[in-house]
């Protein structure tokens, strides 16, 4: 029975989480209030958006086998995007956030094809580098359009009105859940199509790749520019949940979460980095707001979550996903022989 029903778990979850907005039920410990609250529908809104940055970015890397240092480059660009033209130039919200999408696909298209060019640590490094300039000159605040080390608020006056308001979090949340199943379809429609499958290969042996007549500078730049432009809608969507943006958005800080959310859930799996991704966003938003009643390191998140990320790796190398693979096993081991 549980095999039958194993294929419809994803729409299943679908389902709940597009319904938990209409629980009252309250689980002290993991949210502050009821489920239906603003405050537990943003937090649920925070870890659904990087729930969905780790599944985009484990295109790249856990897929395509591309150790990219710079992926927070395209979140920037897509949240700085939408928030620049809404506040800025009182753009429409949906104008506005198409935009910022395709610029940076374009951009990503840009500095794949060079960063590309390169390989293996060489790669990352470029990429890191690519990063350090976005970071730079949103600190640096050129014509007053960044905000600088403050950030930039979301104009409100630009917004559509159902998402404006605490009232109306629960529309933010749509949103992010909305944004997740983008990703979630694109790169499950990738793994299925012949693409996903030369991506793996590419990831495992590059010349076998090349020896079959397929270019894999091209395959990559497909994989890179896909990442990006997922990358930057889930941008525009922070942007939009968070109420605006803060140069943290474009640091390298960002980029090595992503990288231990994939990791923490299982690279190259098929919801690892998901779960991932909601895990470690859920911890961090967690322990930002407990820390200060917590002893010593234990009140910097960082420390907690540097020492979870230690473990799993040493005692779950093949993250959540492989967890579950390993409860699996050990069921099938003790089930009794017949025969």
């Amino acid at each position: 029975m549980t095999a039958r029903l194993k294929p419809f778990a994803p729409l299943l979850a679908l389902l709940v989480a597009a319904v938990l907005p209409w629980s009252t039920l309250s689980v002290p410990g993991l949210f502050d209030g009821a489920l239906n609250s603003p405050g537990t529908l943003q937090l649920l809104a925070v870890c659904l958006v990087f729930g969905g940055l780790a599944l985009g970015y484990d295109l790249l890397f856990g897929r395509a086998g591309l150790l990219s240092f710079g992926h927070a480059l395209h979140v920037a660009a897509g949240a700085y995007g939408v928030d620049i033209l809404v506040s800025h130039y009182g753009w429409p919200l949906w104008s506005a956030a198409l935009t910022a999408v395709l610029a940076a696909a374009v951009l990503a298209a840009l500095l794949g094809s060079v960063a590309l060019r390169t390989s293996g640590i060489a790669f990352s490094m470029v990429t890191l580098a690519f990063a350090q300039v976005a970071q730079i000159t949103v600190n640096r605040d050129p014509g007053g359009l960044t905000g600088g080390e403050e950030g930039l608020p979301m104009r409100t006056s630009g917004l559509p009105a159902g998402l404006v308001g605490v009232l109306n979090t629960v529309n933010l949340y749509w949103l992010a859940l909305a944004f997740l199943t983008v990703v979630v379809l694109v790169v499950h429609t990738i793994d299925r199509a012949p693409l996903g499958r030369t991506l793996i290969g590419l990831r495992d042996d590059e010349r076998r790749i090349a020896v079959l007549g397929l270019s894999p500078y091209r395959l990559k730049l497909v994989a890179f520019v896909t990442a990006g432009a997922l990358a930057a809608l889930g941008g525009v969507t922070y942007a939009l949940v968070a109420g605006g943006v803060s140069p943290h958005i474009a640091s390298s800080e960002l980029t090595l979460s992503l990288i231990v959310m994939a990791v923490l859930g299982g690279a190259g799996t098929r919801w690892g980095a998901l779960l991932g991704g909601i895990l470690y966003a859920y911890l961090d938003q967690r322990l930002a707001r407990l820390g200060g009643g917590l002893p010593g390191p234990f009140g910097q998140p960082l420390f907690v979550l540097g020492t979870l990320f230690i473990l799993a790796v040493y005692f779950v190398p093949g993250g959540l996903a492989g967890l579950s693979r390993r409860w699996q096993t050990l069921l099938g081991s003790l089930k009794p022989r017949t025969g």
